[in-house]
């Protein structure tokens, strides 16, 4: 993956075109060799080729495949998983969408948002992050100066245009979008928008997805409140979170989406809430963990990372306050005694 730089602008189709352009923008004119095709231009062999039928752009295995994915990797998000897979199955046989497939993830730290978006953009491109399909922007690196705005929002629609020209299938993940100016992200509206094209480009097959922390207050205490009420909370339901993450996010000064022409002209596909994770769910995590290191699964090891864990609230210690995002730091702890339990039973 090749990231714009944050201090310098960028030409139309820069880097990414798929045939010799000449670009002019603001003086620059630049040949651009050819490079190499967008995927889904060539019908790679992991994709399914269109047909009359469905014109899906997904086949039924790798859809299979992403459910499988999510299932045994993404722990506690039942939820998330429901809506994400039934976004992908609609905007991948639809022969014609609307708009581009725009996801908005909530949720505190540690609880899955980041690995359910590269997930996700490893199963339209399969080398995911590191694919010049795929664009990750962090605000705090792309975005650090508030005097700049105006500048970022010009080479934000540039870099936008000039990638989906290249590949119409290209996936856009903005993190940290509680830390974004506000204002910033409404200058990629037009390329959400209901539009057949913008300036000669349509953006109706690309993905956008939004990852934040705000709003995990809200929904950590929708949990908290089933919970108390005795309710399991498989039985959260995406219409009990939903509508209230929208009006939250949109009134919140530091969600970057305040105030929003995204929000106000419902141009967001889906506001997906990730709940707080239990000590069950931390569990899982450190198990997965484990066998992805190639140990086994030690449950002294694993009760022992989960109890130094931090949980909240303070009296019945239920959701970690971190998800599972120090797992792998605590393990590291723990891997003197697993390499030697491992070469024990070896």
């Amino acid at each position: 993956m090749w990231l714009p730089h944050p201090g310098r602008a960028v030409c139309v189709g820069e880097r990414h075109a798929p045939l010799l352009l000449i670009i002019k923008w603001k003086g620059c004119r630049k040949a651009l060799p050819v490079s190499t095709p967008c995927p889904h231009a060539v019908s790679p062999p992991w994709f399914a080729r269109p047909d009359a039928s469905t014109h899906a752009w997904w086949s039924l295995p790798l859809l299979a495949a992403l459910k499988v994915q999510l299932d045994t990797k993404l722990f506690g998000q039942h939820l998330a998983k429901d809506v994400v897979l039934k976004a992908v199955m609609g905007f991948s046989n639809n022969p014609s969408p609307k708009k581009p497939l725009t996801l908005s993830l909530h949720g505190w730290a540690g609880t899955g948002k980041n690995f359910l978006s590269q997930i996700l953009a490893e199963h339209v491109h399969p080398a995911g992050l590191r694919s010049k399909f795929v664009h990750l922007f962090l605000a705090t690196l792309h975005f650090p100066y508030h005097d700049q705005l105006k500048r970022y929002k010009e080479q934000l629609q540039n870099w936008i245009r000039g990638n989906v020209t290249a590949c119409p299938h290209s996936v856009f993940i903005f993190d940290e979008m509680d830390k974004m100016h506000p204002g910033l992200i409404d200058a990629i509206k037009p390329f959400l928008d209901y539009y057949e094209q913008v300036d000669g480009v349509s953006y109706r097959k690309a993905i956008f997805i939004f990852l934040s922390n705000a709003g995990g207050d809200l929904i950590n205490k929708a949990a908290l409140d089933f919970w108390t009420s005795g309710k399991h909370r498989e039985e959260i339901q995406l219409k009990d979170l939903e509508p209230m993450l929208s009006v939250g996010v949109y009134n919140n000064k530091n969600s970057g989406l305040w105030h929003s022409s995204l929000v106000d002209r419902n141009l967001i596909d889906y506001f997906v809430p990730f709940l707080p994770l239990e000590h069950k769910h931390v569990k899982m995590c450190v198990r997965a963990e484990m066998m992805a290191r190639g140990y086994a699964v030690d449950e002294k090891v694993v009760q022992a990372v989960a109890d130094e864990m931090t949980f909240f609230p303070k009296e019945q210690k239920i959701y970690s306050d971190k998800g599972c995002k120090t797992v792998q730091a605590k393990l590291d702890i723990h891997e003197d005694a697993m390499t030697r339990d491992s070469k024990a039973k070896g």
